[in-house]
């Protein structure tokens, strides 16, 4: 008996209603259902979910990202047609083993003993033999022969004294079609009961409403929380060290419902271990799990991989966040004179800017502390021969061993960094990423590095700013401010000039204040502007200046001597800046020289940077939090059950082989004496060579025939 690909066929109804309950019915149906939800299921997969909307407008664009948001693929798992298409998945296939079922049954229970003796000549697999046996004598010694061989055996005796004996093996091999068709209906109605059904059921019959404001949870109104009973849910909770929550967040494509929980869980310590390379290894989480009901308290340890258990709900380590660490910073104008000031704020927290010494009205939005930065800062020292063609080095690079021992690698952790936004009365935000302590990038002249950048699909891009003495920003700071004062550059231009110029030549000063004024003004994006085009400034206005005035014979030279000239006149203006704040003069040795070479290269990239102000964290207390997962999955043992059910399935129907076998035994009368005129013949349901031997031997077992 093979299954049937066709449905119900009804006698009865119209021909829409009878072609349409054929169609849900058929196996085709089924197999077309299960293709879409595995492509669902791909996208599901490579596309992330769940992630803020302004994150798929800066990847797919706004048209794309409006288009793929109506058709929910960024919750598929919970979209409205994902769990109408396995619900149909469920009825379909439901209906295919109901339909075969009864068939595949009834087949496990025949022998098939009334097949005609003509038609076993019609097998491929038969064979003929004479026995010296009376048919019923000969048909009882095979059966029993058979039977313990494992075959199941019936005995049928017919007109004319000849025996029919019909046997079969493997007839588990049906079963495994129930089994695994079975097993899709249990797997389905178990993602159906774990899945978003459950939710959006109550969203539908109980008035339940995403949340999309703000404020406290406590604040929260009923009508967007779910009760403490609720069948089924999957949410997360986030609990900061030495705090407890008792709700959980269920996210919903347009906002959130609250979960409220049989219990709270305290968090009393969170465990993180990092490998060599700066990656988290093991996070853990120490906490107690408080009974709302009864007051009782459970210590517990959850760990990835390892949850704790409490009233049948399951409490994952999922990941882990800043709790409310306080910051520290002390905010330093990047241009202008304006003197820096101190803030203090709070992770997830934000804070006003105060406007003084030109910096504008700006809100800063504190959004993570990382105390540990691993970074590698292995470098290449051994030149490359470009004439060297190593095919195995090149093929050991990409296809060799997981370890890849042949790379270099120096880890280094960096320290401290915080990140935060800065957003103007406008609403429009800039994300920054400032580390705590210097970098040495490897040429032995430690930076700070402040990042930034427009959105969060883009990396962040380092200015970085050279240490001064002191292990300070100070000294950059105040020469950037020096940069931008008219009276400053036009003392440090008159010293360079005087001090530049031989003092027998006085006529040359005037020239030579005249070029350092212009290089400077044009350093400090002061000098003449190209109307409608924005401000340039930095080495690309010197760079842009020589092009459009110095012949192309004459730019390398003309370059070197502004360089030159722009160099001392900076570095005058360092003294100036120092002067001017009754500090001493900078003495011209090795470390002051690169410190200024650093300096020149920030100062041309200050212009890029578009805040007024950078924020430098000088101290923090890291307050750490537990990211958990809650489940209520009373559908995960119906999926267990169904996985067991698939496993055995396939195995039957692909490694259980069905064989019938049939055996007649035709009497022959020779004189008083009676003869069996024996056929044999045997069925399988996949035609293999093992089938091919084992008929063989059964020529040999049963009527001792040999090839």
């Amino acid at each position: 008996m093979t299954a049937s690909t066709e449905g119900f066929v009804l006698q009865t109804g119209s021909r829409a209603w009878r072609a349409a309950v054929e169609l849900v019915s058929s196996m085709r149906f089924a197999i077309s259902l299960l293709t879409v939800i595995c492509i669902a299921s791909v996208i599901g997969t490579v596309l992330k979910q769940h992630e803020p909307y302004g994150n798929y407008v800066n990847q797919f664009g706004p048209f794309w990202a409006e288009v793929f948001a109506t058709v929910s693929l960024y919750n598929v798992y919970s979209a409205w047609w994902f769990l109408l298409i396995l619900a149909f998945l469920v009825l379909s296939t439901s209906l295919c083993v109901a339909r075969n079922s009864p068939k595949i049954l009834k087949d496990l229970r025949s022998y098939k003993e009334n097949l005609r003796e003509q038609s076993l000549l019609a097998f491929g697999h038969r064979a003929q033999a004479s026995m010296e046996e009376a048919p019923e004598g000969a048909s009882h010694r095979i059966g029993r022969l058979l039977t313990s061989g494992g075959w199941k055996v019936k005995l049928q005796q017919r007109d004319g004294g000849g025996w029919m004996l019909a046997a079969k093996i493997g007839s588990a091999n049906k079963l495994g079609y129930i089994a695994a068709h079975s097993a899709i209906i249990l797997i389905c109605v178990g993602g159906l009961l774990d899945g978003d059904l459950v939710v959006r059921a109550q969203m539908l019959f109980n008035g339940k409403t995403p949340y999309t404001g703000g404020g406290m949870i406590a604040d929260v109104p009923v009508q967007h929380r779910l009760s403490e009973r609720n069948p089924t849910f999957r949410g997360n909770v986030l609990v900061s060290e030495g705090t407890q929550s008792s709700t959980a967040t269920l996210s919903q494509s347009d906002g959130v419902l609250l979960q409220e929980l049989p219990f709270a869980i305290e968090l009393k310590k969170f465990i993180v271990e990092y490998y060599s390379t700066g990656m988290p290894k093991l996070f853990a989480s120490e906490v107690v799990i408080h009974d709302l009901a009864t007051g009782e308290a459970k210590p517990a340890r959850v760990e990835v991989n390892h949850p704790a258990n409490f009233k049948g709900i399951e409490i994952y380590q999922s990941s882990f966040d800043d709790g409310g660490s306080s910051l520290e910073l002390r905010a330093m104008p990047i241009r202008g004179h304006g003197k820096p000031f101190d803030l203090q704020g709070t992770v997830g927290g934000s804070s006003k800017l105060v406007a003084q010494g030109g910096v504008q009205e700006l809100s800063v939005e504190y959004t993570g502390l990382r105390v540990i930065n691993v970074e590698n800062f292995a470098q290449e020292t051994a030149a490359t021969d470009v004439r060297k063609v190593d095919l195995r080095a090149s093929l050991d690079a990409r296809m060799g061993a997981a370890n890849k021992t042949h790379e270099n690698k120096n880890l280094r952790n960096v320290g401290p960094s915080v990140s935060y936004k800065l957003r103007d009365s406008a609403g429009q935000a800039r994300e920054f990423s400032n580390y705590m302590l210097p970098v040495d990038m490897g040429d032995g002249s430690p930076v700070y590095l402040l990042g930034m950048r427009e959105s969060p699909s883009e990396p962040f891009r380092y200015l970085r700013v050279p240490v001064d003495a002191n292990g300070s920003m100070d000294e950059f700071f105040r020469l950037s401010g020096a940069l931008s004062d008219a009276a400053m550059r036009e003392r440090a231009v008159k010293r360079y000039a005087s001090k530049s110029v031989d003092a027998k030549r006085p006529e040359l000063v005037d020239q030579l204040a005249a070029s350092s004024a212009r290089a400077l003004a044009l350093f400090a994006g002061k000098g003449p502007q190209n109307s409608g085009s924005p401000p340039v400034a930095g080495l690309q206005a010197i760079s842009d200046f020589i092009e459009a005035n110095v012949p192309e014979s004459e730019r390398n030279k003309a370059g070197e001597v502004l360089i030159r000239i722009l160099n001392g006149t900076l570095f005058e203006l360092a003294q100036v800046a120092r002067e001017s704040e009754g500090l001493k003069p900078l003495v011209a040795e090795t470390s002051t020289q690169q410190f200024m070479t650093q300096a020149v290269l920030a100062l041309s990239d200050v212009p890029l940077y578009p805040a007024p102000v950078v924020l430098q964290l000088t101290n923090f207390n890291q307050v750490q939090a537990s990211v958990f997962q809650v489940a209520r999955a009373p559908g995960k043992k119906v999926v267990y059950l169904g996985c067991a059910l698939l496993i055995l399935g396939i195995f039957a129907m692909l490694y259980i082989r069905e064989r019938r076998l049939w055996v007649w035994f035709a009497p022959v009368t020779t004189g008083n004496h009676v003869t069996s005129q024996v056929t044999m013949a045997m069925s399988m349901n996949r035609k293999t060579m093992d089938g091919d031997r084992e008929f063989e031997q059964l020529k040999d077992k049963v009527l001792g025939l040999t090839d």
